[in-house]
C-alpha cells in the first residue's frame, strides 16, 4: 500500500482519487486510486482536501490529484443577493456546510432542510454534483474549531 502524509503544490499527476466531501475531512483513510493502487491517507487531524489538491507519496514517488465526487445535494439558485443571504444566514445558524456561489448556494440534500429554504421562498434542486464548501473562519483545512469554550442555545 502507498502511504502518503503531505500535500504539495504543483506538479503533474500519475493519478486521481475521487472523494465525497465526508470522505475529503477525514485524515485517516484507506482509499484505492483511479488506476487501480490501493493506498492510505496519514494526515494530521483537521487536515481536509478541496477538489484539485495534490498529495504526494512518502517516497515522493507518486503524486496524486484529490477530486470532488459527484454526490446528492441541494442547490439553491437566486439573482437576488439579498435574499440568498437570507437563506445563508438561517443554514448557517444550524451550523450547515454551505457551498456559497455566485448567484447560488449548495448543502448535502436534506429535506428538512429543503422544506425550511421553500418556506423562505426559494426553490430547491436536489441533484448529483461535487461539493465543495467554505471553510469556516476558524478553520484548519476546513473543520470548524476554536481556542474557546462557548455554548449555543437552539
Amino acid at each position: 500500500m502507498i502511504k502518503f502524509e503531505k500535500k504539495v503544490e504543483k506538479g503533474t499527476p500519475d493519478t486521481t482519487v475521487t472523494l465525497v466531501r465526508d470522505l475529503r475531512e477525514k485524515s485517516r483513510l484507506k482509499v484505492v486510486l483511479e488506476d487501480g493502487r490501493e493506498a492510505g491517507l496519514f494526515f494530521e487531524k483537521g487536515v481536509s482536501f478541496q477538489d484539485g489538491d495534490l498529495i504526494i507519496s512518502d517516497d515522493g514517488g507518486v503524486l496524486v490529484e484529490i477530486k470532488a465526487a459527484d454526490e446528492t445535494v441541494s442547490t439553491v439558485r437566486c439573482e437576488d443577493p439579498l435574499q440568498l443571504a437570507r437563506v445563508c444566514y438561517h443554514l448557517g445558524n444550524r451550523h450547515i456546510p454551505l457551498q456559497i456561489n455566485e448567484g447560488f448556494l449548495r448543502y448535502q440534500h436534506d429535506h428538512v432542510l429543503d422544506d425550511m429554504v421553500r418556506g423562505l421562498g426559494l426553490e430547491v434542486t436536489t441533484e448529483q454534483a461535487p461539493f465543495e464548501p467554505e471553510s469556516g473562519a476558524y478553520s484548519k483545512g476546513g473543520h470548524h474549531q476554536h481556542s474557546h469554550d462557548h455554548s449555543h442555545e437552539h
